[in-house]
């Protein structure tokens, strides 16, 4: 290998390793660690799902011909009776042939051996070795790791449209011995047409872009193969997350609301754009993980083709109403569904679900959306991913990080979408906070289910309506009163109502989650500081970054630009003459 190695930095993650150049040239961001390592995870899951699946297939396959067969033997013993008037010889030779043209017309599991070539080269097909497809690679480090690191994979192609990082892609796919060769191929074009141009070809599809994936997802979805896995990450969180609504709507269909629920909301405004394209194209997804940690947001979703169940998809969206004086909010669903005498039909969604002022507070309501409101995570992948995490530990850098957040996914209420911030009710009455155990067992008592979120610490998930969470604040606030506050104030006209449902703050057995009781780590602090995005590919590093990249790296981008400094302009600067005195 050709290349001077002192110019570049070996850095090493699981068991890919790549050389970095001291310039800024190939982007690379250590916190992504967490994104690969979970990336990871679920596509071993995905691979354990899919040969699963295949061999679902070949069994009931196996079932369907056995059934023949014994459909066969019945017919047979119905031609012999109706033969008995024969003598013994015809009768054996009448049944001889009448077996041997049952089985030819009525298709029995006596095939030729081209047929039985043919049946074995389709169920070779199906459980060869999956393709991925990573769109953009940088560095290709990503691409590497799933080479290195996952049995199954038969080829990874990874691209990208910027030549020094496709440079950089092949040096490290080299870099990486035998196996990275034989399965990662590097490409210099545009993913948009790359994955138009192969269209369900790639088992799995990996997106994760410096910024939004929007431009990408339409021929993301097209390009998968049915049943296959889209992985997509977006890390434009201030736009997601309302600080720029008309720009989410122009890149993503939604209107987000800046509420405590706002990087949940970004998930599942991603979801409802993602569900968008693929139904322009008889497809639709299923999300198995959605999360959302550090400074973007990742999904995994199985996408596939269907147009009768892409009807359900308006079942699946909602629009949101949050109120603009105190923390209620209400979820409008689309569409519904009618089925009458084995038929179903689809129909708009009831509205409005609010009246034009809050029930609670009397203020005007934001409305935002819409955003999938259906369940974001697949409760039995969650669970085999956290078990396979666990038995793999020492296979994965971030083990500490991913695993508390699939930890914390695994106990949420799947089917309750958004949250409530405890600290924000009390903000909005006043009045002080009861510890996270006692309302928790409020809601138990009252009848309804509540769990934490993976997204805050401190949200609470809950199917209690609004009016219920109310009612067990007004009663809190009795028994802890708060000073007087002017009438107009959202606080008081919440707390002038009396509350309807007698709250029991008696501690429920389930308050706490099994992780909580076992004390599990669940949020984990940040490794070490400057823990976050890093500066696009190609920006020049100066002192104005250090709050982003540290003091350290910094300094030492700086100081290896002066010793690049050319030559002939040192010796200019050199030999210019004094100043007069």
């Amino acid at each position: 290998m050709a290349t001077d190695l002192s110019e570049f930095t070996i850095i090493k993650e699981g068991e890919a390793e790549i050389l970095m150049h001291a310039k800024n040239e190939v982007f690379f961001n250590k916190t992504q660690v967490n994104n690969r390592d979970l990336s990871i995870a679920v596509l071993r899951a995905f691979i354990s799902k899919r040969k699963q699946e295949h061999e679902t297939k070949i069994s009931r396959r196996a079932k369907s011909a056995q059934k023949i067969s014994e459909n066969n033997g019945s017919e047979i013993v119905m031609e012999e009776a109706s033969n008995e008037s024969a003598t013994n010889d015809e009768k054996c030779n009448t049944d001889c042939d009448a077996h041997e043209k049952l089985s030819n017309e009525c298709g029995s599991p006596v095939l030729s051996e081209e047929q039985k070539e043919n049946v074995a080269g389709k169920e070779r097909r199906d459980a060869k070795p999956i393709r991925v497809l990573e769109a953009l690679s940088a560095s290709g480090l990503r691409a590497l790791r799933y080479a290195r690191e996952v049995e199954g994979i038969g080829q990874v192609v990874a691209l990208d449209n910027d030549k020094a990082s496709v440079e950089a892609c092949r040096r490290n796919i080299k870099f990486n011995g035998s196996i990275a060769c034989a399965k990662v191929e590097s490409h210099l074009t545009d993913a948009r047409v790359y994955m138009l141009t192969h269209p369900n070809e790639f088992d799995m599809v990996d997106l994760d872009p410096y910024g939004s994936p929007s431009i990408f997802l339409d021929s993301a979805v097209q390009s998968v193969v049915d049943g296959g896995m889209l992985m997509c990450t977006a890390t434009d969180m201030a736009v997601l997350c309302g600080g720029n609504g008309e720009v989410c709507y122009s890149k993503y269909g939604s209107y987000p609301l800046r509420g405590k629920y706002c990087h949940e909301m970004a998930l599942r405004i991603l979801l409802a754009c993602i569900e968008s394209h693929a139904n322009r194209y008889k497809r639709y997804i299923v999300p198995v993980l959605s999360v959302q940690m550090d400074f973007y947001v990742r999904v995994f979703v199985r996408v596939y083709t269907s147009a009768s169940a892409m009807k359900n998809t308006p079942l699946k969206l909602s629009y949101v109403y949050q109120c603009t004086g105190c923390d209620s909010f209400h979820l409008q669903q689309i569409g519904r569904s009618v089925s009458k005498n084995n038929s179903v039909r689809y129909l708009p969604g009831f509205g409005p679900s609010v009246p034009q002022e809050c029930s609670d507070c009397g203020k005007k309501f934001n409305m935002g959306g819409p955003i999938w409101s259906a369940p974001i995570h697949d409760q039995e992948w969650v669970s085999s991913m956290l078990a396979d995490v666990k038995s793999m530990k020492d296979t994965y850098p971030a083990y500490d990080r991913i695993s508390a957040v699939l930890t914390t996914i695994s106990e949420e209420l799947m089917d309750v979408p958004l949250f409530l911030s405890l600290h924000n009710l009390c903000a909005t009455l006043k009045c002080t906070s009861p510890s996270a155990v006692n309302f928790r067992s409020a809601v138990i008592n009252a009848g309804y289910r509540i769990s934490g979120t993976h997204v805050n610490p401190l949200g609470l998930k809950s199917d209690a309506p609004m009016s219920v969470i109310w009612d067990i604040m007004r009663c809190w606030v009795k028994n802890h009163p708060v000073k007087a506050q002017p009438e107009d104030q959202p606080g008081s006209i919440i707390l002038a109502k009396e509350p309807v449902l007698e709250a029991n703050f008696a501690r429920a057995i389930a308050s706490l989650s099994k992780a909580q009781a076992k004390k599990v780590a669940r949020f984990l602090p940040n490794p070490e500081r400057h823990w976050g995005p890093k500066l696009r590919a190609g920006r020049q590093i100066t002192s104005k970054h250090i709050s982003l990249l540290g003091a350290d790296a910094v300094n030492g981008a700086l100081s290896h630009a002066d010793s690049e400094e050319p030559n002939a302009k040192r010796s200019k600067v050199e030999e210019d003459p004094a100043p007069n005195q």
